[in-house]
């Protein structure tokens, strides 16, 4: 039985258990739990705090972690990072009155900056000979420089809306960050029987991954225009050309990115192309 931790509420644990469930894994939904089963799987679903999540997997109570990048690096624990998993996707970032002029990080010479990542944050200052204040809250970092309790402040940016309504700008981003799985010690060092499920799990994760953000396309294409189409469209190796009992005329197949299908469909539409069927994809299995 293999042992994975969870954020135990949030966005990132909605997003956690959307991506076991697309993987076939199937966890009871009994929010007063801290550890269930998976019902179809060999895996335990132990719900915790994502700041505790690193620690826990590198004591080995749990297997595996799904967390945040940001926490891996700000807690530094030992585990390994065994696969992105496409989605948290945010920054962490310094930022500053808007009203201030910012010319370089010598502007944090000597200033407070207030954050909940203390240890990014340090590390970062240290390597470019930056000496400040840092000031660690464990609340709304954003509101600091309002309240007179710093100068700047060092935080998780996603769209940034939260910055500019409290006043703030982003000058520096300091460290990209998404979900990562994480475990307790590398895969080749675990049980022959562990090894095997989280081998499984990570195909599952990834075939999810990659079918995410993409579109499956059917199109009807005169003959004479199928090498215009291939021109047009992207796909995973080659586009699927079948004939169709209608002489002169194919079914042509193939997948695209989501941000790309309307420009893709237009085009095809230029040169022919008839009765285009658009369907999400659900895992792309390689």
């Amino acid at each position: 039985m293999v042992r994975i931790a969870v954020q135990t509420k949030g966005r990132l644990n909605e997003q956690s258990m959307e991506l076991l469930s697309d993987s076939g894994i199937k966890i009871g939904d009994d929010k007063r739990k801290f550890l269930m089963k998976a019902t179809d799987f060999p895996v335990d679903v132990l719900f915790l705090r994502d700041d505790d999540i690193p620690q826990t997997v590198s004591m080995g109570a749990a297997d595996l972690g799904i967390v945040g990048l940001n926490e891996v690096v700000e807690r530094g624990f030992d585990v390994e990072i065994l696969q992105h998993l496409g989605f948290g996707a945010c920054r962490i970032s310094l930022a500053i009155p808007k009203s201030e002029e910012y010319d370089g990080l010598n502007w944090f010479q000597g200033k407070r900056i207030a954050t909940s990542y203390p240890g990014i944050l340090r590390r970062f200052f240290d390597e470019h000979g930056i000496k400040s204040e840092i000031h660690t809250i464990t609340g709304s970092v954003e509101i600091s420089p309002a309240a007179g309790l710093a100068d700047g402040i060092f935080d998780i940016v996603s769209s940034g809306g939260t910055l500019v309504s409290n006043g703030l700008k982003e000058v520096e981003v300091v460290l990209e960050s998404d979900a990562v799985l994480i475990s307790t010690k590398p895969i080749e060092e675990m049980e022959a029987g562990k090894q095997a499920t989280i081998r499984q799990l990570m195909f599952r994760f990834d075939s999810v991954r990659k079918g995410r953000g993409k579109k499956y396309l059917m199109m009807n294409l005169p003959e004479e225009s199928v090498d215009a189409a291939i021109d047009i469209l992207p796909s995973m190796k080659s586009p699927t050309v079948i004939p169709l009992a209608q002489k002169g005329w194919c079914s042509l197949q193939t997948v695209v990115e989501d941000k790309e299908q309307w420009t893709v469909i237009e085009e095809l539409k230029a040169i022919g192309a008839e009765d285009i069927l658009v369907m999400t994809l659900d895992k792309v299995v390689i």
